[in-house]
């Protein structure tokens, strides 16, 4: 789901106006590259390919010092290893790599945390009847959250935004992101229709029906 379509963002729109038109909830999709800048991790990865090229030469010493320690040598080690933590810095802004040193935890923290950052940057929390609720999408930690207002939290029973989540995020890895994202929003309208309904003549559209795409 590195790119959506204008065409996918139609769907997308039209599902979340489908889900909407039943229920007074309000449902934003949103799509992130990533929940957090990980700076820590291109630091880990230069620390240990600097390590791991200064334990293999010296292993190897007997090999390419076969004169002994000197000055010479010396700045040729410190050089080798400087270049692989400056290589290791760069492998370490690549997504794979930053999933491979970022433990699940912290990766978990900072999905959690950016989604509720944008919940109240979105203003989903200024719903009249705190209905609101945020499908997020973050691609880089390959993660989703949902994260509703206290209305439905006092409502939905618990594991409800469990399934849903591993739903999306299979749908995801299947190759069929916006299906699942789709999915997932009429999920969204069908729990909210059974306990907050539209009403005739009471249903304003509070929010954007557009799927939120942040840099």
């Amino acid at each position: 789901m590195t790119r959506v379509s204008d065409q996918d963002l139609r769907r997308i729109r039209a599902a979340v106006q489908a889900a909407e038109r039943k229920t007074r909830g309000e449902i934003v999709p949103m799509v992130v590259p990533a929940s957090a800048r990980y700076r820590e991790a291109a630091f880990r990865t230069g620390l240990m390919l600097g390590l791991l090229t200064l334990a293999g030469l010296v292993t190897a010493e007997t090999y390419w010092l076969p004169w002994g320690w000197h000055a010479g040598n010396a700045g040729w080690l410190l050089l080798a290893v400087l270049l692989a933590y400056g290589i290791g810095q760069w492998l370490g802004a690549c997504p794979s790599v930053v999933r491979l040193v970022t433990s699940r935890e912290r990766m978990a923290f900072k999905v959690r945390r950016r989604a509720e950052l944008a919940f109240y940057e979105h203003g989903l929390h200024k719903t009249q009847e705190g209905t609101g609720i945020l499908i997020m999408v973050s691609l880089l930690e390959r993660r989703v959250q949902v994260l509703a207002d206290r209305a439905i939290n006092e409502r939905v029973p618990p594991g409800t935004w469990d399934a849903l989540t591993q739903e999306l995020i299979q749908g995801i890895k299947d190759g069929r992101p916006t299906e699942a994202l789709c999915q997932a929003i009429a999920r969204c309208g069908d729990l909210l229709a059974d306990y907050f309904p539209a009403r005739p003549g009471d249903n304003p559209d509070e929010l954007g029906d557009e799927l939120v795409q942040e840099p």
